[in-house]
């Protein structure tokens, strides 16, 4: 099984899962066609499906195309408003593609039909991988646009934190050193925090993604999963665990981005003067 991270649009990430043996292959998230298909001549596989973790446009947008451009490609998700969508799923299904297995864990919260896929081989050395699309992001979680804090605690503690500890978090953005600022916010002598930080912000620099992550490594570092540790209770202020993550959510949303440093040539044209004549008044 290999996993292509593609990135698209400000800072989505859509997925394609080969099947190497059968060079067959399932999309996750196929937000952009011409990128999904460049990559699949590319690799020379045959797209079977496409798994779709919720219906929001920059995670379901191309669905419709692809459907029409590859005949008998099947769709999946959990939510009616998915297009293009030819199987529903439910929590606990499994499907197989090739020697692919993927079970289907109903995370509702982010979106009320939002899906992550847990994805493994049989007797495989690998270890498994999660996509987790909107709701489990690389050091934090996803917004509650269409549920609760009591959903998202049972989505991360009951469905998705007990999965293997090796399995590899396949996000559905790249929004990973913001939410390890927020981290550090949180726990300002986490030692985990400040490296996971400081390796983020180096893979930036290099224009690299920084998925996967892996499931033992965001009990180390993601504060919605750390939601019993003391100095986490202690910024929130509560101490049932519910209580905590939904104050931690409150606090991420209103987290603000530092200030943008000025661009130096921008300064530079302020400088000499060259904006002036269209700062003068009339």
């Amino acid at each position: 099984m290999k996993v292509k991270v593609i990135s698209v649009l400000e800072d989505n990430y859509m997925y394609l899962v080969i099947e190497e043996s059968t060079r067959d292959a399932v999309a996750v998230d196929a937000a952009v066609p011409k990128r999904l298909l460049e990559i699949i001549r590319k690799e020379d596989v045959v797209l079977r499906a496409i798994l779709t973790t919720h219906h929001h446009w920059d995670h379901a947008r191309g669905n419709e195309e692809l459907a029409r451009l590859c005949p008998g490609l099947r769709v999946f998700g959990a939510d009616q408003r998915i297009g293009a969508l030819t199987d529903t799923v439910t929590h606990g299904q499994e499907l197989t593609f090739g020697a692919i297995r993927v079970r289907c864990l109903f995370t509702p919260c982010h979106t009320s039909g939002h899906m992550c896929y847990f994805m493994w081989e049989d007797d495989s050395p690998d270890a498994p991988a999660l996509f987790s699309g909107d709701t489990l992001f690389v050091g934090g979680c996803g917004q509650f646009f269409e549920g609760t804090a009591e959903q998202m605690y049972t989505n991360l503690t009951q469905i998705l934190g007990a999965l293997p500890k090796d399995t590899k978090v396949f996000c559905g953005h790249e929004c990973t050193i913001r939410n390890l600022k927020f981290a550090l916010k949180v726990e300002p002598e986490n030692e985990i925090v400040k490296e996971k930080l400081a390796w983020a912000k180096q893979r930036d620099d290099e224009d690299l993604p920084t998925v996967p992550s892996t499931l033992q490594e965001e009990f180390l570092y993601n504060p919605f999963l750390r939601v019993m540790e003391e100095p986490v209770q202690r910024f929130t202020g509560q101490t049932d665990p519910v209580e905590v993550l939904r104050t931690l959510r409150t606090e991420r949303d209103n987290f603000k981005k530092p200030k943008e440093r000025p661009n130096p040539p921008a300064m530079l044209a302020f400088d000499w003067g060259l904006f002036s004549p269209f700062l003068e008044k009339k």
